[in-house]
């Protein structure tokens, strides 16, 4: 009689996916407020970001929304009210960290301005996360794991590279800036990769906010003999392993939440295509 399935057992993948999948879909924050800038839907504001913001100008607190920039276009006067507006969360120690990086603020794929990173969360504002899984010719996994001082997640296991898409910055070349900054990998060695492709949205509670964020993917073989090397600090350590070590990471929650869904996807899809066994 069987014992209980391998770590890479086809359904144990998928359980393990179904479970991860579901923990990423939760409703927003208690007392969060649908968000609207320039008048359109965006994201979901913290009660706390709301108690920051209310004594802003151009800003009003509603019993059922927080309206940034009501009657405004994208544009200059925009962006100085987005960037009023992070600050103000900044003063108020609604932000975990700040990163003097903008993304992207936009309302079903219209974009509306820019935006201080660190804030997304606090406002429930869609990211897109580039992530790139990499794999050695004789079917092992590259994975990074991140550095102590990272704010989120840290220490813990990751794709080789994964990181945020910038203000308005092509998907593509955002991943190739990734691979660059934290595996030390050039476009030669991507040449085989797969396009980004989205897997899924994520809508999860956390500490500072609501993260909701489109999860996107390529996938390659990297040459035989490469060493990707990380070159921005972000990396504590890369390494390889076989497919059921991988698992059985993921299952003991040793990997972040999205890179845990981005393998189990590929190996699943690679399998469906007769390139793994």
């Amino acid at each position: 009689m069987p014992n209980k399935l391998s770590h890479d057992d086809p359904a144990r993948l998928a359980a393990l996916y179904t479970q991860l999948a579901q923990r990423v879909q939760e409703h927003p924050p208690e007392l969060a407020l649908p968000l609207y800038v320039a008048d359109r839907c965006c994201g979901w504001a913290t009660h706390a970001a709301c108690d920051a913001l209310g004594r802003l100008p151009q800003v009003q607190v509603q019993p059922d929304a927080l309206r940034i920039g009501t009657g405004l276009a994208a544009g200059p006067q925009l962006d100085a009210l987005l960037a009023s507006v992070a600050q103000a969360l900044r003063d108020a120690d609604c932000l975990r960290g700040w990163r003097d990086e903008l993304l992207d603020v936009t309302a079903a794929d219209d974009y509306l301005g820019a935006i201080e990173r660190a804030a997304m969360r606090p406002l429930g504002l869609l990211t897109r996360a580039v992530h790139l899984n990499a794999w050695t010719p004789d079917g092992r996994l590259w994975i990074a794991r991140r550095a102590l001082s990272k704010s989120t997640d840290p220490g813990m296991w990751d794709t080789l590279v994964g990181g945020l898409a910038g203000s308005r910055e092509d998907l593509e070349q955002a991943l190739l800036r990734e691979c660059a900054e934290e595996a030390g990998l050039e476009p030669a060695q991507l040449a085989g990769r797969s396009p980004l492709r989205t897997i899924l949205r994520m809508h999860r509670r956390l500490p500072e906010g609501y993260q909701v964020e489109d999860l996107l993917t390529s996938t390659c073989v990297l040459p035989a003999g490469a060493q990707p090397a990380n070159r921005d600090g972000e990396v504590m350590e890369i390494a390889h392993v076989p497919i059921g070590e991988a698992v059985r990471r993921i299952g003991e929650g040793e990997f972040t939440v999205e890179a845990a869904l981005v393998i189990l996807e590929d190996i699943t899809q690679r399998r469906a295509r007769g390139e793994i066994r």
